[in-house]
């Protein structure tokens, strides 16, 4: 199945159980996905989303080094994956759309260029990187110091993960103990995985109860499983949760955590190569974009305020490296 018809069809499979309902593509301009019987609110998935743009800003298209200003395009990697509100396929099932592709133009924009978007497989887009093919990548990149080693960064996002409950269950989550005797879904493979480990680990030698975790790979299967009262929540990606409580209006976040875990917020950035002389341009229209309020609109939109950032950092701490 192509990466093209997976979010199409993960749309289909909730209107049909009823967790989502959308407007018919014979209409996208008004396509939204919203909760059932609602038509004021909801995510706008339809191919004509009437973009917020920007204007170029002298003082960030300065720092663009002149091979770049000379051709007029920042050419930008994002990555195929259908994944909303980052970055999926608009109802045309052709129209890429999402939160990643809104920001990475507004960035483009203020420095004067072009955006040139291509979309490829996730180990590619760094692949581009280190071969000069992309200028930058805005794909949900986080921080780390192993990558900092290859890569400069310029921050526009917090890298939060949510803990996402059906709607109701009066249950808060900010600590180990929160979970303690839970039935709790995840991602295998995934960093969300390992700090719920970490966290049933810590409620038995507490005294606690473990986590009865169990793994999803689809987020269908998991919202399924949810709304059947098979587990009590899901932790996943925070935008993820953001995006199923907005289109659905079945499910709540009931808790939020860096997706670092620990004492370190994780946070993404716009990537280019080590030295490619970007990345202060970089940050420079993410700290405009910030402050004219173009930001906090994208962010709105695809319900993601809870992520937003005062200011880009270049080259924060990142996620450690792991233990080999």
């Amino acid at each position: 199945m192509s990466v093209r018809r997976s979010i199409t069809l993960a749309l289909t499979t909730l209107t049909a159980t009823g967790l989502l309902t959308a407007c018919g593509a014979s209409d996208p301009a008004t396509d939204l996905a919203a909760p059932k019987g609602r038509k004021d609110s909801g995510v706008n998935i339809g191919p004509d989303q009437d973009r917020i743009r920007g204007k170029k800003v002298a003082a960030a298209a300065d720092l663009v080094p002149e091979a770049v200003r000379k051709r007029g395009a920042l050419r930008i990697g994002a990555s195929a994956d259908a994944s909303p509100p980052l970055g999926f396929y608009a109802t045309d099932d052709k129209t890429r759309i999402g939160s990643e592709i809104d920001i990475a133009t507004l960035v483009a924009d203020t420095l004067g260029l072009k955006p040139q978007f291509e979309e490829v497989s996730w180990e590619n887009l760094f692949v581009g990187l280190d071969s000069s093919k992309f200028d930058a990548v805005l794909s949900n990149v986080t921080v780390t110091e192993e990558r900092k080693e290859k890569y400069d960064f310029a921050t526009y996002r917090l890298d939060n993960i949510a803990f996402e409950a059906k709607k109701g269950s009066g249950w808060k989550v900010k600590e180990p103990a929160d979970v303690a005797g839970k039935t709790i879904s995840v991602s295998s493979g995934t960093n969300q995985e390992k700090i719920l480990v970490e966290w049933s680990e810590e409620n038995v030698k507490a005294g606690r109860k473990p986590v009865d975790i169990k793994y999803f790979q689809k987020d269908t299967d998991y919202y399924l499983a949810l709304q059947s009262g098979r587990i009590d929540a899901h932790l996943g990606p925070s935008p993820t949760a953001a995006y199923h409580v907005a289109t659905a209006g079945q499910s709540e976040i009931i808790g939020q955590l860096s997706g670092a875990g620990g004492d370190l917020q994780g946070k993404i950035a716009a990537t280019t190569k080590k030295d490619s002389g970007l990345v202060k341009a970089y940050a420079a229209a993410i700290d405009h974009i910030v402050q004219d309020g173009s930001y906090g609109k994208v962010l709105g939109r695809w319900g993601l305020s809870g992520e937003a950032v005062e200011k880009s950092e270049i080259n924060p701490p990142g996620l450690p490296k792991t233990e080999s």
